[in-house]
């Protein structure tokens, strides 16, 4: 089964680009780190005190002796504005005897999310510079934070034609550089993976590049699937400026608590004014262990607009019902395409969504 808006997100850019994209991930992929040691998030009773670097200090102080010469190492993540916590690599052992300190509310090992992934736009009946659309301002001085896969920065979908500088407000960094680089549409991306932290929030999957073009993209005429429905690639929020937090392994599915809540807080911190997340557990969890439910309920109390998507399946008590968060969801696709396979007198008609 083919979702029809991914496709066409691998269609819109040349052999060229595609060259190029090869060319930016053979140089900036990286092995993932292949410890032994699980990544704990670690809630906590925290401290009055005023600067992050205090705040780092007690966090490192808390951890057990058997740390204490590899607290840099270890504590991959402290967070300012999503939690009361931080996010540290343990063996069982140590995080036992973390959680046993009075000042820890809870230890519990990461969770790992699933990436979710068309046809919105006409499908709710807007049309480029007609009606509601002609009438809006499609995101104009909005910063929409989304957390994915990383993002392929050259794709059509990120021109900054027409674009305006971005907002006083933002204070977030661009971790491109050279030719592959941020504008006045891309205005910031970051890896926050834990084990590639410094390298370029490069994808080499494209989910992050889809779902950032579907929300804040340009629009690109002449789009197609293999010269199948074409058409113009519509997004929702052509004027809006995107800001990319890369949490998912590059190669996987496999998005990270730890790297999450990290996006999450350095996007608050950044200046956002949305947060655009397609990933969600496989399984159900209580509130209190939801860190999406956590963080957003955080994100909105300092003013931030919080969307998720609904995931692939359900309903189950997985998918997403915190009040507090704005779940965007599809029960069916309203795009189908068909495909003719001929093997010698036979003819065979498949229908692809």
């Amino acid at each position: 089964l083919l979702i029809l808006g991914f496709i066409l997100v691998l269609s819109f850019y040349s052999t060229s680009a595609h060259n190029k994209y090869q060319e930016f991930i053979a140089a900036n992929e990286h092995l993932e780190d292949d410890s032994s040691l699980l990544t704990y998030i670690v809630h906590v009773n925290k401290p009055s005190l005023q600067s992050k670097e205090s705040l780092d200090g007690w966090y490192h102080s808390l951890l057990p002796d058997t740390t204490k010469t590899q607290t840099q190492q270890r504590v991959i993540f402290s967070y300012q504005n999503i939690i009361d916590g931080f996010a540290v690599k343990l063996t069982a052992e140590e995080a036992k005897a973390l959680e046993e300190k009075e000042e820890v509310l809870s230890t519990r090992p990461e969770k790992i999310f699933s990436l979710h992934t068309t046809h919105t736009p006409s499908f709710l009946g807007l049309q480029q510079n007609q009606e509601l659309w002609q009438n809006s301002n499609l995101g104009k001085g909005i910063i929409i934070g989304v957390l994915d896969t990383g993002i392929y920065p050259l794709h059509p979908s990120f021109s900054d034609e027409g674009m305006p500088s971005p907002p006083a407000k933002w204070k977030g960094r661009c971790e491109f550089t050279g030719e592959a680089t941020c504008n006045n549409k891309l205005i910031g991306a970051r890896n926050l993976v834990k084990s590639a932290i410094k390298e370029p929030p490069f994808e080499n999957f494209f989910h992050g590049t889809h779902t950032a073009a579907e929300v804040a993209g340009r629009f690109v005429e002449d789009a197609s699937v293999f010269g199948n429905a074409k058409g113009v690639a519509a997004v929702m929020a052509t004027n809006a400026h995107i800001a990319m937090y890369k949490v998912c392994a590059s190669g996987t599915w496999e998005c990270y608590e730890s790297s999450i809540l990290a996006a999450m807080d350095i996007a608050i911190e950044d200046g956002v004014d949305v947060l655009s997340l397609s990933l969600s557990l496989d399984s159900s969890v209580l509130f209190f262990e939801d860190p999406i439910a956590i963080g957003a309920f955080a994100a909105t109390q300092k003013v931030v607009f919080v969307s998720c998507s609904a995931a692939n399946s359900g309903p189950e008590y997985s998918t997403p019902s915190a009040t507090w968060i704005f779940t965007m969801g599809a029960s069916t696709i309203v795009v189908t395409v068909f495909s003719v396979l001929m093997i010698q007198r036979w003819m065979f008609l498949f229908k692809v969504y």
